[in-house]
């Protein structure tokens, strides 16, 4: 399958040029404006490799890295390129300190990224299995193309039900709490509409009892998928 980047970055010219060069190039491409709408899409989808601006406002790309490179992300393993227009040494080396597989000062020749691109790729090699199918009950939830089937015929889950449940599957057992739930998700939700959104799972699931959906007293909740 052919690789897929994420290019985050605030300026929708500059990303709109790297979504089509990189297309040419045979990669496929996903774009976000901001960290947040990069949080969702990093929950929605398994990337080989982030192009990630450094200068963003509100959360910048050197707080969405280090938020990535913590020990319980589940992003931690992803490469990251940076792009920044600072050139200094001191700024490359906070860069690579913070965890970026490698740094791009602009502007730059676009074949100097697909270039830089290929080389962390074959350093990395991150293509990690997101996961086997998880079978709950009836129901089976491929957690890679993060769909739910039931005897074969996919059962619609919307945007946010793939984005919790996948972010669930990622991590079998592991109690989350709401705003963790939230934060993961990337774009503004309480912690009320977590339990909507799990409640609709669970009929979807016919899972109204919780038995795989289930709720962690003082805690929040987990996938418990059949053994």
């Amino acid at each position: 399958m052919l690789p897929l980047v994420l290019i985050v970055d605030d300026d929708m010219r500059l990303r709109d040029l790297l979504r089509k060069f990189l297309s040419d190039y045979n990669y496929r491409v996903q774009t976000a404006s901001n960290a947040a709408q990069a949080r969702a899409q990093l929950a929605a989808q398994q990337f080989d490799i982030m192009i990630l601006d450094i200068m963003m406002p509100k959360e910048s790309g050197l707080e969405l890295l280090s938020s990535m490179r913590t020990k319980q992300s589940s992003y931690k393993q992803i490469p990251v390129i940076l792009l920044s227009a600072q050139d200094g040494l001191d700024e490359k080396i906070h860069g690579l300190m913070s965890g970026a597989d490698d740094y791009l000062t602009k502007p730059f020749e676009p074949k100097e990224l697909i270039a830089r691109i290929e080389t962390v790729l074959r350093r990395t090699s991150i293509r990690q299995p997101v996961g086997i199918d998880l079978r709950l009950g009836e129901y089976i939830f491929k957690v890679e193309k993060s769909a739910l089937y039931k005897n074969n015929e996919e059962v619609r889950l919307t945007s946010t039900e793939q984005i919790v449940l996948r972010i669930l599957a990622q991590h079998p057992y592991q109690p989350f709490t709401r705003s963790d739930l939230a934060q993961r998700i990337g774009f503004v939700i309480s912690d009320r509409s977590i339990d909507v959104q799990i409640n609709r799972l669970r009929r979807k699931l016919e899972d109204e009892a919780g038995k795989y959906l289930k709720t962690i007293r003082h805690v929040g909740y987990a996938l418990c998928p059949d053994s």
